[in-house]
């Protein structure tokens, strides 16, 4: 038995948590492997709509074990939020959820300095979440940090006065008014009271070591799916950095953000959109700042299930498509959302960049800096609705010509079509 991998493909907000949802009962175990609260997988059914950010979308099968695994950072306060909404509409938490002892915190402070840099950063921000993430991975890769485990240890709190501490010395560099910080609708001296109160709640959580509780499974023939956040081109080490995540969000980052090895790796299901959205500041050569753009963010509903910031737009990428399947090694696409192309006569692909004069089909290095330009290929749409739709062979031929070029294009089968939120709306194909 092998850990299959589910993860995006592009800037994020693929939709990765109905997917996830959706193949949830064929499998034992959902890990999460990497990020923080700045995911937002959101899960639609029997008309009721969750946005996970920590725990993994399998919670939703009472037969599935959800892990968080080492990789990931978790923030007390927001996980505790997350378990008494599941737990207000029925869903068992509990029972289901194991959490890694060596998952790292985020602190209260470190959501300050994240306050503090991007305002520092002035119009250089990168957009980000506030959520703490950066901020605490470095802290893991200084060798700074504090994890799940050492909550139960008796120098705790010795240890967690002493970061905080350095991190608020730290803060006082960059003159920044922390009474006019609030997290969670939250003053900063409210959030750590709560925070604080938080960590009672993992009394009664299933603390595990996660690298010995997967490879046990594994031994035991139970499937496995590893649940990715944020997308390839947010990776901190390929994406387009520094408009990146502090994580590594591709099939490697399964590797030391659960404790398995690469020969372990099955399946790796790549997820994209239609089309192609971006939230926050950084390169995005195919972005439609018009009427089109508009008309994809108000017929998807653009706006991020975390920030609720208005995502960017724009038409389907394939230069940066094919270099995430390269990254990944993904062997089957999911395509999601292509009902929002219902009422488009025609779209658009990218297939090549413009760059200092030159036609490419790459990603340069300077593209965070000099953004290509996109050289197109425009395709027919199918200029009907989705809704009624229940298999391949129902499929309006425009789109069905679509699936073909994109898996000519990309060299991999398309796997599945999602044409709506609800966990119904989606064609196997």
């Amino acid at each position: 038995m092998k850990v299959d991998v589910l993860l995006g493909l592009q800037w994020g907000d693929e939709g990765k948590g109905k997917i996830v949802d959706v193949l949830t009962p064929e499998y034992k175990i959902i890990a999460r492997f990497q990020g923080g609260p700045n995911a937002g997988h959101t899960i639609e059914f029997d008309n009721k709509k969750f946005i996970l950010h920590t725990i993994p979308s399998g919670i939703f099968n009472p037969d599935t074990v959800n892990v968080v695994g080492n990789g990931v950072i978790i923030d007390p306060l927001i996980l505790n939020k997350e378990i008494e909404n599941l737990r207000s509409n029925h869903i068992q938490v509990t029972n289901n959820l194991r959490i890694s002892r060596k998952a790292h915190l985020i602190l209260p402070t470190h959501r300050l300095l994240d306050a503090a840099y991007e305002s520092h950063k002035g119009k250089g921000k990168i957009g980000s979440t506030l959520k703490g993430i950066g901020p605490t991975y470095t802290d893991k890769a200084a060798r700074n940090g504090i994890r799940i485990g050492d909550i139960f240890r008796s120098d705790f709190k010795e240890k967690l006065q002493t970061i905080k501490d350095q991190h608020l010395k730290l803060i006082s560099l960059y003159n920044f008014d922390i009474d006019s910080c609030r997290f969670e609708n939250l003053s900063f001296g409210d959030y750590e009271k709560q925070w604080l109160k938080s960590l009672e709640q993992f009394n009664e959580l299933d603390i595990i070591d996660s690298e010995y509780f997967i490879n046990e499974q594994l031994k035991a023939n139970h499937s496995i799916l590893a649940e990715g956040a944020q997308g390839t081109m947010l990776d901190i080490d390929f994406g387009t950095y520094p408009f990146v995540t502090s994580s590594n969000t591709v099939t490697a980052g399964v590797c030391t953000g659960l404790g398995i090895a690469p020969n372990k790796i099955g399946e790796v299901y790549g997820i994209f959109k239609a089309y192609c959205t971006r939230v926050g500041s950084g390169p995005f050569p195919t972005e439609l700042e018009n009427e089109e753009g508009q008309k994809l963010r108000d017929e998807g509903g653009e706006y991020g299930s975390t920030t609720g910031r208005p995502r960017r737009c724009g038409w389907i990428d394939l230069v940066a498509l094919k270099y995430a399947i390269m990254l990944n090694g993904v062997t089957k696409l999911i395509m999601t959302k292509a009902d929002v192309l219902n009422s488009f006569n025609e779209i658009k692909a990218a297939t090549a960049y413009r760059h200092h004069n030159n036609t490419i089909e790459y990603i340069p290095f300077d593209a965070s800096y000099e953004q290509p330009e996109p050289v197109y290929e425009a395709i027919k749409g199918w200029n009907t609705s989705l809704e009624n739709i229940s298999g391949r062979n129902n499929l309006p031929e425009a789109l069905s010509a679509y699936i073909n070029y994109l898996e000519k294009q990309t060299g991999v089968p398309v796997f599945m079509v999602s044409t709506g939120p609800d966990r119904k709306q989606i064609i196997e194909l």
